[in-house]
């Protein structure tokens, strides 16, 4: 009886129905019910005779379900009568309710079960909307968005070419704008204005209908928030520009349903209200690609200065905003670790501590390397092997030695952590480092893929410690054609772990004529020849703006900011780690045809270049970009004399051009698709960071089988759950490169929080009514809206010629301007970072500069006292 009470039984057929309508929603509940604290269990009524049915004559399925249910309530009150234990059924659904009951059964509804708890009553705010009032109250609206049409209709819609599928993308800038993927078009297909976007959220799987030809528009250039509250907002309401006279004219449609919606839950801060009395609120999504939700709360007072998490429920026909209920506090607005939680609840990367489960599959320390290692390995520990990393790099998995032959030729090492000895298919530590796919740089921490005994001790190549490593050994002359390569286990004893400026000082320093010093020039020297072999193939060299934080030690917050400064040593690394990578790529490939796990960069279509070639067009600088060949050269020679940061610009605005390079299985594709468009080679692949990268422990598997040094497994073999593997690893990748740029952009805004400091900056897009802006100094990148505060200033925007004129200031792609950063605080749930135009001058638009007069007569800019904010 004891363990029976308080207990709650989900139907396998309600769990599979689940499964079927909201898979991330099934996985919450899957997880729910193996946390055994939470007592929920699953009832196989389909599988028990006592409880299985048959479906009646004329008896839809969901009546059959619904009367599955009870039998299963019956039975259980009738098998556990003797205990005098009460089986309660709950239920939303009213009809089902009133059988039960006509029946004898004990049942509610869900609202009600909730309010009838003793001391739970903010239980009720967690509860669904669709369990409230709420949903039949958006019912007596006037709005109304068009019905959404039945996935029996999308599917012979789609079935006939009538209708096309595909991921929804909500717009950054606009948010009466979003596109969709799908194949039938080279190009994403436009969605424009509330009516035909038709309640589809960012991420949501739907079907649309694209307009005939003449009614292709392009994109509105116009940037625009949804930043007021109105509930009766016209649903014809367009973005605002004239999208018929754009050059980049699209495929341009609506959405006419939903095939899937893939709702998650979402963090963010409550609106603001005069009305203290209300349970009603209206909830502002951290991710501005969401649309504002409506929540029900009888916590706002507590909940109004705190980031929070909800999750959306439904999203009526005659509402404006979806609806959702309040899940949980995640703390203070403004507090650092209250950030931080967001941005990695955002962006869905796990973070919680390693089980214990997992930490039971660590070796006990202190460990030793087996004698048996050194008979199945070779010992290179006489070899001069190094590292170079950067500062405070804790998990080196990599290291590289350099010897020169009698007969004229080197020795080249690349020396790989040998995660893969620890970490064995199928335990449990395997699993998990398979599920988080990758380790993940905050600006002040780092999320582990693997325990930090693994990533920072055992695995990690320390200079003058005993490590076990999987090596690639290259004979190859000094011009950098490899005449024999091998692949081998090793035990290795690195005899320093340098930083890059370290290791540049060692090759500068001529008078050092040591193994180390000697082998690293050898390497620099080799490096270079490799490098320029590539480039000369048509590999390209873009660009993208990093920053290192300087943080304080006892607050955690930043002090300082600067730009990395690459040398020739980041360089030398970067070569021979591209070069072990395409050797491994092109063994296991040979080896495994079917089911090698390989990275390709597919070739981005012609027309995502349109706006590079007409920006670098209107500097009189000519891009060709037909093959990646003709781009790296056009970029090597796209230079504007007095101007050397115009080139790192192009090269900026290249890379947003690029498709995203993602892993796969080599069976599950052509092989003219494995092509790696960015670094131009055939075949490629992830080996030399298994310590942090889950897909280069699985070619560090598939490597040792190949060598004859380990077992392959079942699951490495199918190329199904190789692919199924890549997915994720795709996704865990993407967003841990998400989150790393958040986590600079709040810690910018952290440092920024009592200055407010004019900076260069440059121009990297125009849109009609804003620019975007690229601080060099620190890296930063934001919107600057160009509205007139006192006077009315017309705007002009040429699209073609991406120059927008404002008054009489012109302003184009690629020119400089002067900006002025600060963090405004007006709002103490919306603080942000905001950039203003400082020079040019638009009356009205521009703010004053901050400077003083020095004693010598010159002007300096100073930082400013936060309580004073200009314009």
């Amino acid at each position: 009886k004891q363990w029976y009470q308080r207990r709650v039984a989900i139907t396998a057929g309600v769990l599979q129905e689940v499964r079927h309508l909201n898979d991330a929603l099934y996985k919450r509940i899957r997880t729910i019910i193996e946390t055994s604290q939470k007592r929920f269990f699953v009832l196989c009524n389909e599988h028990h005779r006592a409880t299985y049915i048959d479906r009646e004559p004329n008896e839809t399925c969901n009546d059959r379900n619904d009367r599955a249910i009870r039998v299963a309530t019956a039975w259980y009150e009738e098998h556990l009568k003797h205990l005098d234990v009460k089986v309660i059924l709950l239920s939303n659904d009213r009809a089902n309710r009133d059988k039960a009951v006509k029946s004898g059964l004990t049942s509610y509804q869900v609202m009600d079960y909730v309010k009838s708890l003793k001391g739970c009553e903010n239980l009720v705010d967690h509860l669904s909307v669709e369990t409230t009032d709420t949903v039949k109250t958006v019912h007596d609206r006037k709005m109304q968005f068009d019905e959404h049409l039945s996935l029996y209709d999308i599917k012979m819609g789609v079935k006939s070419n009538r209708y096309h599928q595909g991921k929804f993308e909500a717009s950054r800038e606009n948010y009466l704008e979003g596109y969709v993927s799908c194949s039938a078009y080279d190009k994403q297909v436009l969605i424009r204005g509330l009516k035909y976007l038709n309640r589809a959220v960012h991420e949501d799987v739907v079907a649309i209908e694209v307009f005939p030809k003449s009614q292709w528009v392009g994109a509105s250039g116009t940037v625009q928030l949804d930043d007021t509250i109105n509930e009766e907002e016209d649903l014809n309401t367009m973005p605002e520009g004239n999208a018929q006279d754009s050059i980049y004219i699209r495929p341009t449609g609506r959405v006419i349903g939903i095939i899937k919606r893939n709702w998650r839950n979402y963090c963010g801060v409550l609106l603001p209200t005069t009305n203290t009395t209300s349970t009603r609120h209206i909830f502002v999504p951290s991710e501005k690609r969401i649309p504002r939700i409506r929540i029900e709360t009888r916590q706002a007072d507590v909940l109004m200065s705190h980031r929070i998490i909800i999750s959306i429920d439904c999203w009526p026909r005659s509402s404006r905003y979806p609806l959702g209920h309040f899940v949980r506090d995640i703390g203070p607005v403004g507090d650092r670790e209250t950030e931080e939680e967001v941005l990695l609840l955002e962006h869905d990367i796990p973070h919680l501590p390693f089980s214990k489960s997992v930490l039971n599959c660590l070796p006990k320390l202190p460990w030793t390397i087996a004698d048996y290692e050194f008979v199945l390995r070779e010992d290179l520990r006489n070899v001069c092997v190094c590292s170079v990393d950067p500062p405070g790099c804790t998990d080196i998995d990599d290291a590289l030695h350099y010897r020169n032959l009698p007969n004229g030729n080197c020795e080249v090492g690349v020396h790989i952590a040998d995660l893969s000895y620890f970490v064995r298919p199928g335990t449990a530590l395997d699993l998990e480092a398979q599920m988080r796919g990758t380790s993940v740089y905050l600006c002040d921490k780092r999320i582990d893929m693997v325990p930090d005994v693994l990533s920072s001790n055992l695995c990690s190549l320390r200079a003058n410690e005993d490590r076990l490593a999987f090596s690639g050994v290259w004979e190859m002359t000094k011009e950098g054609e490899i005449v024999k390569r091998r692949f081998c286990k090793t035990v290795i004893r690195s005899v320093a772990a340098l930083t890059y400026a370290e290791a540049q000082i060692l090759i500068d320093d001529r008078n050092r004529t040591d193994a180390l010093s000697e082998g690293l020039r050898g390497l620099n020297t080799l490096a270079k020849k490799l490098k320029q072999k590539r480039i000369e193939a048509g590999a390209l060299t873009l660009a993208s703006p990093e920053v290192r934080f300087h943080i304080d030690s006892e607050t955690h917050d930043p002090i300082g900011i600067e730009t990395k400064e690459l040398k020739e040593t980041n360089s030398l690394i970067e070569e021979f780690m591209l070069l072990a990578n395409c050797e491994v790529a092109r063994h296991i490939e040979k080896e495994f045809p079917q089911c090698a796990v390989l990275r390709r960069h597919p070739a981005p279509p012609l027309t995502n270049f349109d706006l590079l070639v007409n920006a670098a067009a209107v500097k009189g600088v000519s891009v060709r970009c037909s093959t990646n060949k003709e781009l790296a050269y056009s970029l090597e020679n796209a230079n504007i004399p007095g101007d050397p940061f115009f080139n790192i610009l192009l090269r900026i605005v290249s890379t947003r051009c690029m498709m995203q390079a993602v892993y796969f299985c080599s069976g599950m594709l052509p092989e003219e698709e494995y092509f790696h468009y960015g670094l131009a080679v055939p075949l490629y692949t992830h080996f030399t960071s298994p310590i942090r990268r889950y897909p280069d422990l699985l070619v560090h598997r598939l490597l040792a089988a190949s060598v004859g040094q380990d077992k392959t497994y079942t699951e490495l073999l199918d190329r199904n759950i190789v692919n199924e593997w890549c997915e994720n690893m795709n996704y865990r990748h993407h967003q841990a490169q998400l989150v790393q740029r958040s986590s600079i952009a709040l810690h910018t805004q952290l440092y920024f929080k009592d200055k407010c400091l004019d900076e260069d900056a440059y121009i990297l897009f125009v849109r009609r009514n804003a620019i975007v802006v690229l601080v060099r100094r620190y890296g930063l990148e934001s919107t600057i809206f160009l509205k007139a505060l006192d006077s009315e200033v017309e705007f002009n925007y040429e699209e073609e010629k991406c120059k927008l004129t404002v008054g009489r200031v012109v302003m184009q792609m690629f020119d400089r301007v002067v900006v002025q950063i600060s963090v405004e605080d007006c709002n103490i749930q919306h603080k942000k970072l905001r950039m203003k135009l400082v020079n040019p001058i638009i009356p009205g638009v521009s703010v004053e500069p901050i400077y003083i007069t020095m004693g010598n007569g010159e002007q300096a800019h100073v930082p400013k006292p936060a309580s004073i904010r200009p314009g």
